[in-house]
């Protein structure tokens, strides 16, 4: 029988959140520190922290998936390497941060999309496109997730369609990577398309910052409205928007589809005609072709009906040269966005939100939407240094994205030991850590340092 493992405590100085230097490290690389230092109108009497402090502070709280003020309090004590990470004088209190929050509000978010935007323009690897028969597209996919603030009394929650209280935020991802380009909190009764247009063009504005490509946005039947088809100022901008029926008949829509659709027979009982139009029902003229879906069913669950099932789906797609299926398929896709909505609900823990305030909880989602972006460029750097060079962390099938779990538990939730030698510190990496190497690249591409041989 094998001896037990003893424990003991030690006196090393050890940081198990190593991976907040490649946090501190990209706040580096933008303009913000003196942004939110400069606020307009908004004074705090006698600071002992600076704006940046309080909101760098937040962000390292929501990088580790502990965006909840009280967290803090783990890092007073023992507060070394959290401030020196960050670069922050002193680790304020839970109380400090919560009403410097609620001072702030809504005051930066602007700096803050701004400044996440330069993020993704000078750090991230890649945007990547997809592929059609009409070119090259990066996607832009703009949905509500819903997040779930039930039992609370917190402004602004209210019943969503999910059919829970909470809040009912607007999320813009950009590229297969799905970087955060703009969002919006809203309250959760609020319709999906009540100031949806106004948030559309400020996410192009902020991706046409970001890059020059096509682009091609996606959204669903909640924002079917023309005025959400994007105007005449942007250019190489398309859309796919899934139509909402509303009293259109399926029965009319199951008519036309057998007259100018392909028929497609899946199985006994089963039909489905696929097709594009660019005359309505009533024979009218569309601003845009209409690609229609249309299934009708005669045997369901095994039972033979006496009137045929009907399902329809159809399309605004402004992209011509596109056809039916492929139109289709690209919006499928669009369901990938699902991943992003829980990666910053699940892994980040952002759906219940920390504040009783509307704007104080605004304020945090738009610090979170900053560190998605962060934590997002550093697993595509890490993709990128693992395919290089074929580090021993490489997966045995190739990914295009990692998800944001992944990166905090491979990459942020390293254990360091934090050494102060010859007036200078620093973070070493035991034997046993398989991300060591690797964190270390990135940490040293981020400073701008070449990567060891």
């Amino acid at each position: 029988m094998r001896a037990p493992v003893s424990v003991k405590r030690g006196m090393e100085m050890l940081a198990s959140h190593s991976g907040l230097l490649h946090i501190g490290a990209l706040l580096d690389k933008m303009q913000l520190r003196d942004q939110l230092n400069n606020l307009e109108n908004i004074h705090c009497v006698d600071p002992k922290f600076s704006h940046s402090d309080i909101l760098f502070s937040m962000i390292g709280l929501i990088s580790i998936g502990k965006p909840d003020y009280d967290a803090i309090e783990i890092f007073r004590a023992k507060q070394d390497f959290f401030t020196k990470a960050l670069k922050i004088p002193a680790c304020p209190s839970s109380a400090t941060i919560r009403q410097r929050i609620d001072l702030i509000g809504q005051a930066c978010e602007g700096i803050l999309k701004g400044q996440s935007g330069f993020l993704i323009r000078s750090q991230a690897p890649a945007i990547t496109p997809i592929s059609t028969s009409a070119g090259q597209f990066v996607v832009l996919d703009i949905d509500v997730s819903p997040f779930d603030n039930s039992k609370t009394k917190k402004e602004g929650v209210s019943r969503t369609y999910k059919g829970y209280d909470g809040y009912a935020p607007i999320f813009a991802y950009l590229g297969l990577e799905g970087y955060l380009v703009n969002v919006e909190l809203r309250e959760g009764s609020q319709h999906c398309q009540k100031n949806t247009p106004e948030f559309i063009n400020a996410a192009l504005a902020y991706t046409r910052q970001t890059t020059d490509a096509p682009i091609l946005m996606r959204l669903d039947s909640g924002n079917d409205s023309k005025d959400n088809f994007p105007d005449g100022r942007w250019e190489k901008v398309d859309f796919i928007i899934k139509r909402n029926l509303r009293r259109e008949s399926p029965l009319q829509w199951a008519q036309l589809a057998k007259e100018k659709g392909i028929e497609r027979i899946c199985r006994e009982g089963k039909s489905v005609w696929v097709g594009k139009t660019t005359v309505g029902l009533k024979g009218e003229a569309l601003p845009y072709p209409i690609v229609f879906e249309v299934t009708e069913r005669y045997i369901k669950k095994g039972q033979r009906l006496a009137f045929p099932d009907i399902e329809v789906d159809t399309y605004w797609c402004s992209i011509e040269q596109l056809d039916a299926q492929e139109v289709i398929l690209l919006y499928h896709d669009h369901g990938t966005s699902e991943q992003f909505h829980s990666e910053i609900k699940s892994d980040m823990g952002l759906e219940r939100l920390p504040s009783g305030r509307f704007s104080s909880n605004s304020l945090v989602l738009h610090l979170g939407m900053l560190t998605y972006n962060m934590l997002r460029v550093i697993g595509q750097m890490s993709l990128e240094e693992v395919q290089k060079d074929q580090l021993p962390v490489s997966r045995k099938k190739k990914v295009s994205r990692r998800r944001i779990r992944s990166v905090m538990q491979d990459l942020i939730y390293m254990a360091g030991r934090l050494i102060h030698t010859g007036r200078k510190w620093f973070i070493s990496f035991g034997q046993l850590n398989p991300f060591a190497e690797l964190g270390q690249r990135i940490y040293q591409r981020l400073q701008g340092d070449p990567a060891p041989a």
